[in-house]
């Protein structure tokens, strides 16, 4: 705070940001100082329930790809909660989103920028897995949801928040952080829609951070390995697995990782420490992709 009362510590947008890696990377941030919009879909406890963002078609077809409920508005209000337990009240505050609709997450954006007045990052983190039969046999409607959510959803938030950081751009620039997966190096069997779109966030990456290198605004990806999320208890089931545990053995270290590990890097690659680094895909994944 300044001596005016005015809050001048950094803002940060982070899409997915009711749950799992999102809401673990705002909780991180905070910590670090910064206030935090929490950006989220807030669905209803069904999974695809109608949000009332995108056409109803769209939305039928996320409840026939995904067999997991999505974040609710109960999760993002207690996301926002946490935060203003670690950092003081008035430090997160919590908009409702389809990253699919562009002019719904346009929106977010720009109320968040309203309700806090700059912004000095964006952390694409919404996702979410869907697979089973081999890609040839995969359906329409599992192609979009995977593509729509996973690499447009990122593309969505780029022309959501880039001209929001080019406003406020300064010397230390600004961040730009996509959550990719060890999924876009490596073959997953039976889920190829979903690979096919992380692997096209790490190639967004690389592009933005070209495009953007010369105004001082960084842009990553972080790809998780396996991570204990609702994403992980689908992906089991996706497999046929007993357990989430079954997962380790693909990890040197031979254990699942845990969403704030994920947000350390996340919040790394968001820090003045991290200034110099910019165009990279760095594997949080236990060691999966080493093998």
């Amino acid at each position: 705070m300044t001596e005016q009362g005015r809050d001048d510590r950094p803002v940060v947008v982070v899409t997915g940001g009711g749950r799992g890696i999102g809401a673990a990377t705002g909780a991180r941030l905070a910590r670090d100082g910064w206030r935090v919009a929490l950006i989220d879909v807030a669905a209803a406890d069904v999974a695809g329930a109608d949000t009332g963002a995108g056409p109803d078609d769209a939305n039928t077809s996320v409840a026939d790809a995904l067999g997991y409920r999505l974040a609710t508005a109960a999760d993002l209000e207690a996301a926002v909660a946490a935060i203003d337990a670690i950092a003081g009240s008035g430090s997160a505050a919590g908009f409702v989103a389809d990253v699919r609709d562009q002019g719904a997450l346009s929106a977010a954006v720009g109320a968040a920028v309203d309700h806090f007045g700059r912004l000095d990052a964006a952390v694409a983190a919404a996702g979410a897995i869907a697979g089973g039969p081999p890609l040839w046999l995969t359906d329409d409607g599992v192609w979009d949801v995977m593509i729509g959510i996973n690499l447009t959803g990122v593309f969505h938030l780029v022309r959501a928040a880039v001209p929001h950081l080019l406003d406020g751009a300064t010397a230390t620039g600004g961040r730009f952080v996509a959550v990719a997966s060890a999924a876009s190096v490596d073959g997953l069997p039976r889920l190829g829609a979903y690979s096919a779109a992380k692997a096209g966030v790490a190639g967004l990456v690389r592009a933005l951070a070209v495009e953007l290198g010369p105004r001082a605004i960084t842009v990553n990806a972080v790809a998780p390995g396996s991570t204990r999320t609702a994403m992980l208890d689908a992906s089991a089931a996706i497999y046929d697995l007993d357990s989430v545990e079954e997962f380790a053995a693909h990890q040197p270290l031979g254990r699942l990782l845990e969403p704030d590990e994920v947000a350390a890097a996340i919040a790394w690659l968001c820090s003045t420490e991290a200034s110099a680094i910019t165009g990279a895909v760095v594997p949080v994944d236990g060691g999966m992709t080493a093998t």
